[in-house]
């Protein structure tokens, strides 16, 4: 269900009330910028209630992904984080998806927006279930994408950019077309980087894997995972991996705000896991990552790690 309200250019303001002019700069060239953050139900909490995970990092990665654009917010840190805030509790959700967008507004239309570009920031909410479907929980199927995540010189990789997420639609379109759940884009030079949403993890013989931050984007849940593992001494290994040991792995699994934990049971009709040379063989998930995935799911309602204290902002009661 979509939020009825939204944030506006500093204001609380009726969703359906919000009109683009068909000059917006950013609707023609997809220079913008826009942030995935959810709200949890507090179950854990025995106020109960909603609370934003990780919302501190989440609105610092906003305005550091407009800033690689070479353009600012005209909002503070601190008001963007209340704007969050606000949005969740005009909808009275307790539990939702936050999307924070900023992008060059009504201007000059050729491909340089001048010096000092109007800037619309908005911020939308809508309560959303699991990403790839519910089935997602027991495993999805991927594949890998003819299409390759871009040079780091030709997009700007650290950056969750409106215009970069072309490729990913394309490659999206691609592996549904396919019957597929979702997409692995290979790196320029052809090994494995990230899903169209989403990081990529895998486990061999007790040790997780996931590609260095070259040609990433730094993901949220995916440092969230790694703290886990260095809490729980699981070694993590950064480096990056071909398709042929994605095969191999005694597991794999995808991280994303959206995608929150989400293992994968099959790659290019390969099953994954030790049993994988039959197609009704599978074991996912895998004892890792099925650990990692149900205290995840204890965190993000209440029930944190001493590392992770400050990682819920609640949505205070009406």
């Amino acid at each position: 269900m979509r939020g009825t309200s939204a944030w506006w250019n500093g204001n609380i303001v009726d969703a359906a009330s919000i009109h683009l002019s068909p000059f917006t700069h950013g609707l023609h060239y997809g220079v913008g910028a826009f942030e995935g953050i959810r709200a949890y139900r507090q179950t854990q909490s025995p106020h109960g209630g909603g609370a934003i995970f990780r919302l501190t990092e989440h609105i610092r990665r906003w305005k550091e992904s407009f800033k690689i654009l070479g353009f600012s917010i005209p909002f503070s840190q601190e008001a963007l984080v209340q704007a969050c805030v606000d949005t969740c509790s005009a909808n009275k959700f307790d539990e939702c998806y936050l999307r924070p967008i900023a992008f060059i507004g009504d201007g000059p239309l050729g491909v340089y927006p001048g010096e000092n570009p109007p800037v619309d920031v908005c911020i939308l909410a809508w309560q959303w279930g699991a990403y790839l479907g519910e089935s997602a929980r027991e495993g999805v199927r991927l594949c890998v994408s003819s299409y390759v995540r871009p040079h780091v010189n030709s997009i700007m990789t650290k950056g969750k950019i409106s215009g970069q997420y072309v490729t990913g639609v394309l490659a999206k379109c691609e592996a549904k077309r396919g019957g597929f759940d979702e997409a692995l884009l290979l790196d320029p030079e052809g090994y494995l980087a990230e899903g169209t949403g989403e990081n990529l993890f895998i486990v061999k013989e007790g040790v997780v894997k996931t590609a260095p931050l070259n040609s990433l984007l730094n993901g949220i849940t995916r440092h969230t995972a790694i703290e886990y593992f260095r809490n729980h001494d699981i070694p993590v290994v950064f480096e990056r991996f071909t398709r042929d040991e994605l095969y191999a792995a005694d597991e794999c699994f995808m991280t994303g705000t959206a995608a929150e934990i989400t293992p994968v049971r099959e790659v290019d009709r390969r099953v994954i896991g030790e049993n994988g040379s039959s197609s009704t063989s599978s074991s996912c998930p895998g004892p890792i990552t099925s650990k990692l995935s149900k205290e995840f799911a204890e965190w993000v309602r209440g029930r944190l790690p001493p590392y992770g204290k400050h990682w819920l902002t609640p949505i205070p009661h009406e």
